[in-house]
């Protein structure tokens, strides 16, 4: 269907039936929906007409072949014009074939198989009737205690932004109208949402439009030159006003300055949480409010349906602006191909053969082994060997519960267990388990067959972690340490003096004191989806070296939060004056640095850093630097190294962070096997946000830093030159 042809049909359109369009319910509301469907926000408050439910043109939460063919087919029999229904949902870190949470993907430092799990994700829902998913979620997030760090790959706006790209990519593919196993991406949340005052879900957000521009907004950019077809609105304030009814952040910045002529849809219920916001006084206003800032789609709430005609009719807002919303979205519905094809992709016997195929599961085995995190290793006592007997003690020992949040049709009966993992290893002589605790609760009688389990075991392997529910949407934490009975059970355990590895299943980084304390070996599992079990024991037993690096830093205290690697500098900068000095910026009771860093991960096997050389000493607009250092395996294993690339600016006219991401790459060495690796860093990498919000670089001194992690590097210096005028 060509532009012409569908403003022809937006002729046509009766003004309800365009108010249809940009309504959307879930799918207890729809026709033939068998099931309550996905709710991912309150159902109270809901008061919609029978006609326009009728009307509604996007669906959320609706699954499988057979329902959601039913669900387009009454629809289109009530549909004056025959325009097809659009099937939208959460599909996060996998369909059914769980991946690993968001968090956990970007630890992996691997942008190709980040990819590849979208693309498994995208074609298990496709060929289950889903056109568009609410993914990926780019928030940058500083802050551990906010649960929703679990969806965000972290802190650093150049590794967001890649991650974006590259998840885009995999849910979109190419050609959306004849490729009918991708899906429509919808990037998330428009903006600013993880940096919500106090870590506390749909709070505050006040910042810069300069820190905004140059943290928040980058991999938003990144989604959107990638193809993303939709975007998010937050449920935070922007500058005051919440995003939901910001006429700056919609119209000024998304579709004048950056171009953006796809939808745009609220959150759950975002539209008429303009009232509580305390930005419209009723539910008119905030339809209004919303229409104007540029809001398409109205997701579960009532404002458009019940007062969008009044509005229009009474002339308080121009129907050329819910025309304009409507023509997106038929244009999204064309180029999706549903015109054509409405059932498109939704096909029973292909889902049967491939949802959940083993080709899938082996994905997510690989993907989960590369985000696994090795955070102490003392005295190499990994990997286990497999004659050593092994006590598995925990809340996590045998527990489904490693799916993560937003696992919307992924099954716990279908993950492996660590349990299950371990026994794939050893022989059962070799493996007893015992629960110790509940994942907050304690029980005497678990104890105690606990401390038995222990006394007999060669190696202690402690399953510990947060449940599900505990981070995610509406996950906040104030207290980020393990619970209570965890912590006691691990000092229990260890005085033991049996060598023992805690394993944590958790969706943030965690205050890990009463841990990494106590125990001889950390590995950081995250949630690791439907494989977890598998990939935790093929790194616990050495067959994969485990190779992921934290996207997030880890807190030495909660108190010290937002802690985070790209951090400006102070007038007093601790150690900069005298390291006895008190009037410096520093705490009393910890130190100012996280536990551990951006960038930080461990390896069974142990990497040199040398020949670190730049080919020059400045950098000019028309001449790049080239950044070589050479890397060495130096221990008995092969091994992959993320090599990091960090910048600083020493000079700027605004203050400029300590460090500053700019490129990485992951190699793979064989024991004693030594490879150059080589970066090209350009002047426009150097660019930043000025006190006026133009963009560009100055002329001065830089420091350029490479190593493992962002704390432990190699520093040299160059200059950038440019010549009058640029």
């Amino acid at each position: 269907m060509n532009e012409n042809k569908i403003k022809d049909l937006l002729r046509k359109m009766t003004l309800n039936e365009k108010i249809g369009q940009v309504t959307q319910l879930a799918t207890p509301f729809f026709k033939g929906a068998s099931d309550q469907g996905q709710i991912t926000g309150p159902m109270k408050d809901i008061n919609i007409p029978e006609n326009m439910i009728q009307l509604a043109g996007s669906v959320l939460g609706a699954s499988g072949a057979k329902e959601t063919k039913l669900i387009q087919k009454q629809y289109l029999q009530d549909n004056r014009l025959g325009i097809p229904l659009l099937i939208m949902s959460d599909i996060i870190h996998g369909y059914k074939t769980i991946f690993p949470v968001p968090l956990a993907i970007g630890s992996s430092w691997d942008l190709q198989l980040a990819e590849k799990s979208a693309t498994i994700a995208a074609k298990e829902a496709a060929v289950s009737g889903v056109h568009v998913t609410f993914a990926p979620m780019v928030d940058l997030v500083r802050d551990p205690r906010w649960g929703r760090v679990v969806e965000s790959t972290g802190e650093d706006p150049y590794l967001n932004s890649v991650f974006a790209k590259a998840q885009v990519r995999g849910f979109q593919g190419t050609d959306l109208k004849h490729d009918h196993e991708r899906v429509a991406s919808c990037v998330k949340h428009f903006a600013g949402y993880g940096a919500a005052e106090g870590g506390r879900d749909y709070n505050t957000v006040n910042m810069s439009e300069r820190d905004l521009r140059e943290s928040y907004l980058l991999a938003f950019k990144a989604a959107l030159e990638a193809g993303s077809e939709l975007v998010m609105t937050a449920f935070n304030t922007v500058d005051g006003i919440p995003a939901s009814g910001n006429k700056w952040l919609m119209r000024d910045l998304l579709r004048e300055e950056w171009k953006f002529d796809g939808v745009v849809i609220s959150d759950w219920g975002a539209v008429k949480e303009l009232i509580p916001h305390g930005v419209a006084e009723d539910e008119a206003e905030a339809a209004a409010k919303a229409l104007s800032a540029g809001v398409d789609i109205e997701m579960m709430t009532d404002c458009y349906a019940n007062h969008l005609q009044s509005l229009i009719e009474s002339n308080q807002i121009d129907t050329s602006l819910l025309d304009e919303a409507v023509m997106r979205i038929l244009e999204l519905k064309d180029k999706l191909g549903l015109f054509d094809h409405p059932f498109r992709g939704a096909d029973e016997k292909r889902e049967a053969e491939i949802v959940m195929c083993p080709e899938h599961r082996q994905v997510a085995r690989e993907l989960a082994t590369k985000s696994c995190v090795l955070l102490q290793n003392k005295g190499g006592i990994l990997p286990l060997h497999p004659t050593r007997k092994v006590g598995l003690i925990g809340p996590f020992a045998n527990n489904n519960d490693i799916l993560g949040p937003w696992s919307w049709l992924g099954a716990k009966d279908d993950a492996v267990t660590l349990y299950e993992g371990i026994m794939k290893k050893v022989p059962a002589s070799k493996l007893v388990v015992a629960n110790g605790c509940g994942i907050d609760t304690s029980c005497e009688i678990e104890l105690a067959k606990a401390i038995d389990v222990a006394k007999q075991s060669d190696v202690i392997v402690l399953a510990l972690g947060e449940s599900s529910d505990m981070s995610g949407e509406a996950g906040s934490r104030a207290n980020i340490q393990l619970p209570h009975v965890q912590l006691q059970l691990v000092e229990v355990l260890v005085e033991l003096g049996k060598p023992t590895v805690a394993v944590l299943f958790n969706g943030r980084p965690l205050d890990l004191h009463g841990v990494v304390d106590k125990v001889d070996a950390v590995l950081e599992a995250w949630y690791p989806g439907t494989e977890g079990g598998s990939a935790i024991a093929d790194i616990l037993f050495g067959e994969v070296n485990p190779s992921g690096k934290i996207t997030m830093s880890f807190p030495y205290s909660v108190g010290q939060i937002p802690v985070y690697y790209n951090n400006y500098n102070t007038g007093r900068p601790k150690g900069a004056i005298n390291a006895q000095e008190r009037y410096v910026s520093q705490y009393l009771d910890c130190p100012n640095e996280a536990l551990f860093p951006f960038g930080y991960g461990l390896s069974y096997t142990s990497f040199d850093y040398s020949n670190f050389i730049l080919s020059s000493d400045t950098i000019t607009p028309d001449k790049p630097l080239t950044i070589k250092v050479k890397i060495t395996n130096t221990g008995d294993v092969a091994g992959e190294e993320v090599v990091q690339l960090y910048v600083r600016d020493l000079v700027g006219e605004v203050v400029r962070s300590l460090k500053e991401l700019k490129g990485f790459k992951k190699i793979y060495l064989q024991p004693g096997e030594e490879k150059e690796v080589t970066f090209m860093l350009t002047e426009e990498q150097l660019r930043y946000y000025h006190a006026d919000l133009s963009f560009y670089s100055d002329e001065g001194k830089f420091e350029v830093y490479v190593g493992p992690n962002s704390r432990d590097v190699m520093a040299l210096s160059f200059e950038l030159r440019k010549t009058k005028g640029e």
